[in-house]
């Protein structure tokens, strides 16, 4: 008998590996809640973690364990220096630590071999060699510029006690046996075993994530000592890192900035090191127990006679995985850069948090330059352009949803209409879809489990509605809609209706992180052999696109994580694909791709689009993904070309009938937010296709306003956005203002222009480009237009 195809052995594993039962039981709702998680302010941490600590959700109610004690936990709070607990948790620690170094005295301490990148190999011993011994016999500059180490075992000798549990993170170390994968090691910990070793310092994505959540501690520890602050959880950021903490009533005041500077700067003056230190489930219940939030972490996390780890520095204890810097003294300077409020576990009713964001380097010199770039960057803000160009603004009768001005109308129009030109080009159909559905529909979905308190809900004619925050369920109905055939494969389906999360308050940020959006959304349902071109044809669009934004963007293959659902097979097919659409690509482009292990969709593969801006600051905008999961949700079907059988194997699908493949697609992403990346990458300075401001006519004096005026309509009549200034101030005045006003050309007319029905063209910086016809001149216009220029 003939090897099934791919398609067929996904299909089959796919019914197999989920079956419809698995969809009926709260563990499997819940992971398929977590499609389409709010858009993050900034693109994510790339190849920096391949321990896949994922940034800013440390403790998480989605990660691993689900954490009890999702209320109002935090109870009454005085804000006071110096709380008794640090000492009591301190002598608890102490004890622990002499347990431990007991225990760590009866190990047996063999030979090691430790191979570096260039291959040599270096002698060390077991339980006493650490990565910063291997540095230090190298050079004394590498130790002290070592971050942190890399670490994969080809042997590795058992340790005492369990294995350990991180307690922001549902799996377990590998302590017995080889493992073949790299991990992160703090550079100060000894090697366990014959391994490869890499050094990282602070310029390599691994270095910066170490030091600045070791920064965090170090916040941690100021905010603790300074204010009682009971923490719940600290990561590192693509840039920085914050501290979230309970202060109870109490706000953090503008005013306490300074106080928490000092303290971290003595601390650093301290030059304390950073201690890993091994403990029991009850080890960390007496040394958090005056921490309810911690207390929720580890009840829930870390099960019944198990160990995790915490990391000790001064003062400070935290319970962490790790891995951290030698010492507090590698850091040279600090800043806290913003502060909010958030919620504990980003759950609505639960207790609001304090969270302090900061910046740390570890040269001064480096710091200076990072607020030159943050006050280049404060220029380019687009909530300050947006006031001043007149484009948008916001209001507290409607928070977090912008009021587009004719202006900003004119940015956000013009970039729907051209994606709606490549999608007429590629073969799409627009649709629109209602705003508001049956939270019937989310059940169905997948979404209502978890994704609820993130959604507006309404209570009509005693039945829950939901307004949408994503389209994909809606377009599933559209295809399920009536019978479909192979034949009207791929279905392309593009929607630009309005979506809305209810995002907190805290967390709203101009145009970048809002309640009421827009994307440049669609859906493409095709067969599995289909997958490939129309990946493929994806990625061209985007490239099209980031063209003519003048944006440079980087590909990233983000592949099957811990929680995903089905057979490994389906996950290998499904990369294939991905992985040959993304070579085709670069095949005709030129453009490079990279894998990102263990940060898929746990529905399917997608591939991350990083884009940068003029600044060279990543954000994440696009997206291509694969979804074999709602369209068994929805059981979604299509009459296929031959004799499909399903005879025995759970689909649920008659003979004939294949499932569709899913691929969820965007360019722009959010419209607003993008609006908000292109503000500050032009820095309010518009392309003319994409100008709210084209032109502005200026006479030279008011006996040439009616000239002035006849150019503006016959421009405005050809489709472009033109002034008049007919105010008769000075020549020069006119030209200046509509020179900062943005106006990509300026167009004098006197005697001479009226005469010859032509304009004497410069440019808004200054650029003098002489007398044009009119006619001559709209021509350009209309090439700069038509080019994207």
């Amino acid at each position: 008998q003939a090897e099934p195809s791919p398609g067929r052995i996904l299909q089959r594993h796919l019914v197999s590996a989920h079956g419809l039962a698995l969809f009926e039981n709260h563990t499997a709702l819940a992971k398929l809640a977590a499609l389409y998680p709010p858009p993050p302010e900034s693109a994510k941490a790339t190849d920096a973690a391949s321990h896949g600590r994922k940034e800013g959700k440390r403790t998480t109610e989605g990660s691993g364990a689900k954490i009890e004690g999702v209320s109002r936990i935090g109870g009454e709070f005085a804000l006071a220096p110096e709380p008794p607990w640090l000492s009591k948790r301190l002598a608890i620690l102490e004890k622990i630590k002499e347990r431990n170094a007991k225990q760590l005295i009866e190990l047996k301490k063999p030979a090691i071999t430790v191979k570096l990148p260039d291959g040599k190999e270096m002698p060390g011993v077991a339980w006493q060699t650490s990565p910063l011994d291997i540095a230090a016999a190298i050079a004394k500059g590498l130790a002290n510029a070592t971050c942190v180490a890399s670490v994969r075992y080809s042997s590795r000798h058992a340790g005492i006690g369990p294995a350990v549990v991180n307690a922001d993170r549902e799996e377990a170390d590998d302590m017995n046996g080889g493992s073949a994968e790299w991990e992160l090691w703090d550079a100060f910990r000894p090697l366990e075993g014959d391994c490869d070793l890499k050094l990282h310092k602070f310029d390599e994505p691994q270095g910066k994530e170490v030091f600045w959540h070791s920064s965090a501690h170090i916040l941690g520890e100021a905010l603790e000592s300074l204010f009682s602050a009971q923490l719940t959880h600290g990561p590192a950021l693509e840039t920085g890192f914050f501290y979230d903490s309970y202060l109870g009533n109490n706000a953090f005041a503008k005013e306490m900035e300074g106080d928490v500077e000092k303290k971290v700067l003595k601390i650093i003056g301290e030059k304390k090191d950073f201690e890993r230190v091994v403990i029991t489930k009850e080890d960390a219940l007496s040394l958090f127990a005056d921490n309810p939030f911690k207390m929720s972490i580890i009840t829930s996390k870390i099960p019944d006679n198990a160990s995790t780890t915490v990391y000790r520095s001064g003062t400070f204890v935290d319970l962490c995985r790790g891995p951290h810097l030698p010492n507090t003294g590698r850091i040279k300077a600090f800043e806290v850069t913003k502060t909010s409020a958030s919620l504990w576990l980003g759950k609505q009713g639960n207790d609001q948090l304090q969270r302090v964001y900061g910046i740390t380097f570890p040269d001064k010199n480096q710091h200076k330059e990072w607020k030159h770039f943050q006050e280049e960057a404060a220029k380019r803000d687009h909530r300050k352009i947006g006031i001043e160009q007149e484009l948008f603004f916001f209001d507290e009768m409607s928070p977090g949803s912008c009021f587009f001005l004719p202006l900003g109308g004119r940015i956000y129009n013009k970039l729907c209409s051209v994606i709606r030109e490549q999608l007429w080009m590629r073969g799409y159909d627009e649709v629109v879809t209602p705003n508001m559905y049956n939270m019937n529909l989310w059940h169905t979905s997948g979404h209502a489990a978890k994704y609820k308190d993130n959604m507006f809900c309404l209570d009509i004619e005693q039945q829950e509605f939901g307004l949408k925050p994503m389209n994909c369920p809606g377009h599933c109905l559209m295809f399920k809609q009536r019978n479909r055939s192979y034949r009207e494969l791929p279905l392309r389906l593009a929607d630009f209706g309005v979506l809305h999360r209810n995002e907190i308050s805290g967390a709203l940020t101009g145009l970048t992180r809002v309640r009421r959006f827009q994307q440049d959304d669609a859906h493409i349902f095709c067969m599995v052999s289909q997958i490939k071109e129309e990946v493929t044809g994806c990625l061209d669009m985007i490239k099209t696109v980031y063209d003519w934004l003048g944006m440079d963007f980087a590909l990233k293959l983000s592949t099957k994580p811990e929680t995903a659902l089905g057979d490994p097979k389906v996950w290998e097919i499904a990369e294939r694909y991905m992985a040959e659409a993304l070579d085709l690509f670069k095949d005709q482009v030129g453009k490079t791709w990279s894998l990102n292990p263990g940060d898929g969709a746990f529905y399917g593969p997608k591939i991350d689009v990083q884009v940068f801006d003029a600044l060279k600051r990543p954000h994440q905008c696009a997206t291509v993904q694969l979804d074999f999961v709602q369209p068994m949700r929805f059981n979604l079907k299509y009459q296929s070309a031959g004799d499909a059988k399903h005879e025995n194997d759970g689909s649920g699908l008659e003979s004939g009938f294949e499932r569709p493949v899913m691929v969820h697609r965007a360019v722009l992403g959010s419209v607003e937010r993008m609006i908000a990346i292109l503000t500050e990458h032009f820095a309010g300075k518009w392309p003319v296709w994409l100008s709210p401001r084209q032109c502005q006519v200026v006479p030279v004096s008011k006996i040439y306003c009616d000239y002035a005026t006849q150019v503006q309509r016959r421009l405005r009549a050809e489709g472009f956005y033109a002034d008049v200034d007919l105010s008769c101030r000075t020549l020069k005045k006119m030209i200046r203002e509509s020179q900062l006003a943005q106006y990509n050309f300026i167009l004098v007319v006197g005697a001479d222009e009226s005469a010859a029905e032509s304009v004497n063209v410069r440019s808004r910086d200054n650029e003098v480009l002489g007398m044009k016809t009119l006619h001559a001149f709209i021509d350009e216009l209309h090439g700069l237009v038509r080019d994207k220029k």
